[in-house]
């Protein structure tokens, strides 16, 4: 009797140790269980982390674009804004005073279309304004124009001139002689009682394809105070 009691002892104890192996089996969880790979298992994490990595390296490369963006905007020292201002502000003062357009907008829009007298346009050829010119003496560049909702790089044909006072010139005739088509098609910038009015009548004509280019105008005589220059008793100042 005591044997048979000793024998079902050690046929329990060894039922034990096989569940305790079967558990042991199924320890590797999702990826291998009972011994085998779960390759469905491993395919889903694998394409989650493809997913997760594009989104990641898009994220990141979405960063880097907008702070190369403000580099380069940084890049133009306040000195150099101040000098370029300081440059053409008498002969701006100059058409304000003769033919009624607004110093401010005259600085303003020369700024922001020739990168505060740096690109290439205005460096080389003295065009200011991105005027362009079907002329012999005409440049091939490539510039950006805002299209059926979208920014899209073109190559047009631009005007030369021998120096940014004959560019600025050239810029009020175009305000006071109007279009081929319309002799008066500016004359609403010319009789703006302000910088405001100006700006938002420049954008209204149709002057430029950027949706935003009467905003961009009154920020910058707003930022550097170029409204002061309106103020015709400013003339020959270089404050």
């Amino acid at each position: 009797m005591p044997r048979k009691k000793s024998t079902r002892t050690r046929i329990a104890g060894k039922r034990k140790t096989s569940k305790r192996k079967s558990k042991a089996k199924n320890k590797f969880g999702m990826f291998y269980v009972n011994g085998h790979v779960q390759i469905l298992n491993v395919a889903v994490a694998l394409l989650i982390f493809g997913i997760l990595s594009v989104q990641i390296l898009g994220w990141a490369g979405r960063v880097g674009k907008q702070n190369n963006q403000g580099a380069q905007t940084s890049q133009i020292s306040d000195a150099t804004k101040r000098k370029f201002i300081t440059t053409i502000l008498p002969v701006a003062q100059k058409q304000q005073k003769q033919y009624k357009v607004l110093t401010s907008i005259t600085l303003a829009q020369a700024a922001l279309e020739s990168d505060w007298g740096q690109s290439q346009l205005a460096a080389q050829y003295h065009n200011l304004f991105g005027v362009k010119s079907s002329t012999a003496s005409a440049k091939a560049l490539t510039t950006k124009e805002y299209v059926n909702g979208q920014w899209i790089t073109v190559t047009a044909n631009f005007a030369v001139y021998d120096s940014w006072t004959e560019s600025i010139e050239a810029h009020t005739r175009l305000f006071v002689q109007g279009t081929a088509w319309d002799s008066q098609h500016y004359q609403s910038v010319l009789n703006a009682s302000n910088y405001q009015e100006a700006a938002q009548a420049l954008q209204t004509k149709g002057y430029a394809t950027d949706p935003d280019y009467a905003a961009k105008l009154i920020s910058l005589i707003q930022t550097y105070k170029l409204n002061k220059y309106d103020n015709l008793s400013e003339i020959n100042t270089n404050k």
